[in-house]
């Protein structure tokens, strides 16, 4: 177990006598319930400078219970900016609120702009546990170099996920009601008019207490083989977390549109999401719309392998080293999709939907439908998996990361 103690700088010091701002959407008398969706609410949140705080509350008033996956502003947010060409300095904890960006900002004209996403987890005396964020940190510098972007170094990047999460302790839920999602954001926020890479780039990280990513819960899903839209192409973006891959796709017709729209229209017809497949051949496995995917024949486990359109997730990666460690074969290599006609079970990995078991797959009208519940390799791999991120199975990887 790595154990390492969070010593905040003066600054740090500073900014935490600052009132934290207590979320408009809660209040003493009502409880913040179920926030479920895909997306972010949609907002023009304003920030009070003088919200009421509450110092002595062990957690915030939310009906954890009955928590979804959906955007629930916390009291804190960190900051900080540096210069192309320049390296990150010290950021900053501020009150959660808006950011002031020009309208010619990179991000916004470009779409220079990478995310990440980890999870802050509660033990049962109450002590925050982080899951592998320095391969979150790893992977924002790759994407930075492949995005022409600076980034912060990965002591920074880890750094600042411990001061967010410990700032917003309240809002983690309690042990086994989620988990306090961190989304970390790189954006180019300076202005620029012609094509370039921003003068100026802005990391900073916001928070928000989730549960289940899916709307079914813990249930298996329902996904829908998506022919028509493309995630990726090859040598494009699609193994890097930027922005720009979660809007707008290619389709087979000379246009473009949003991944989205196949998303939308999935879930309409009853799916829980899209399975996307190679845009070249259109005959192998790539990725659901936010997550990676397992099929599993036997004791043997295959999963598309991270060619330069896969993103390579930090679940995916843990899972993959579990369940070797569990003693199945591991095969990542081309996933054709007619093997979903043959596997026993299909399951999803991913850092908002943990490890998510498939109940059934519709290809070109054909339902398939695969073992779920107990006794499976992907309960199996759950529940290890779970258990290390919430303390509660010893870490013999050094994956986890305590803050004090």
């Amino acid at each position: 177990m790595i154990r390492r103690a969070l010593c905040f700088p003066s600054f740090i010091r500073k900014s935490l006598l600052i009132p934290p701002v207590i979320s408009p959407y809660s209040n003493s008398s009502s409880k913040i319930g179920a926030y479920n969706g895909y997306a972010s609410q949609t907002s023009s949140l304003e920030v009070p400078d003088s919200a009421p705080y509450r110092e002595n509350d062990e957690y915030a008033d939310v009906d954890w219970d009955n928590l979804g996956f959906g955007l629930m502003p916390t009291d804190y947010m960190y900051v900080n900016k540096c210069g192309a060409g320049q390296h990150f300095g010290h950021g900053q904890l501020n009150p959660y609120g808006n950011i002031h960006l020009s309208p010619s900002a990179a991000v916004l004209n470009y779409g220079q702009g990478l995310f990440e996403g980890t999870k802050a987890y509660r033990k049962e005396n109450g002590q925050l546990l982080l899951f592998r964020p320095e391969q979150n940190a790893i992977r924002m510098k790759s994407g930075a170099q492949r995005m022409c972007m600076e980034a912060p170094s990965v002591d920074q990047f880890v750094n600042a996920l411990k001061q967010t999460a410990l700032a917003n302790k309240r809002w983690v839920p309690p042990p086994g009601k989620g988990s306090l999602y961190l989304r970390p954001l790189l954006i180019g926020s300076g202005a620029v008019l012609g094509l370039a890479p921003a003068p100026e780039y802005t990391f900073l990280i916001y928070a928000s207490p989730v549960r289940n990513y899916f709307k079914e819960g813990s249930a298996p899903l329902n996904l829908y083989v998506e022919e028509n839209f493309d995630r990726a192409s090859r040598r494009g973006t699609g193994s890097v977390k930027t922005i720009s891959n979660y809007a707008p796709v290619r389709t087979c017709i000379p246009d473009y549109v949003p991944v989205l729209m196949a998303q939308l229209r999935a879930k309409k017809n009853g799916f829980s999401d899209v399975l996307y497949l190679d845009s070249a051949t259109k005959k192998n496995l790539e990725e659901v719309s936010s997550c990676n995917i397992f099929i599993a024949k036997g004791r043997c486990i295959s999963t598309p392998g991270t060619n330069g359109t896969i993103l390579a997730g930090i679940t995916r990666k843990s899972v993959i080293e579990l369940a070797r460690d569990h003693g199945y074969e591991v095969e990542e290599r081309a996933v054709a999709v007619d093997e979903l006609m043959e596997a026993d079970e299909v399951f999803c990995t991913g850092t908002a939907v943990g490890v998510a078991p498939v109940g059934a797959i519709t290809y070109q009208n054909t339902r398939m439908e695969y073992k779920t519940g107990s006794g499976t390799i992907c309960q199996e791999l759950y529940n290890t998996l779970l258990g290390i991120q919430t303390g509660v199975i010893e870490d013999k990887k050094g994956w986890i990361i305590e803050i004090d």
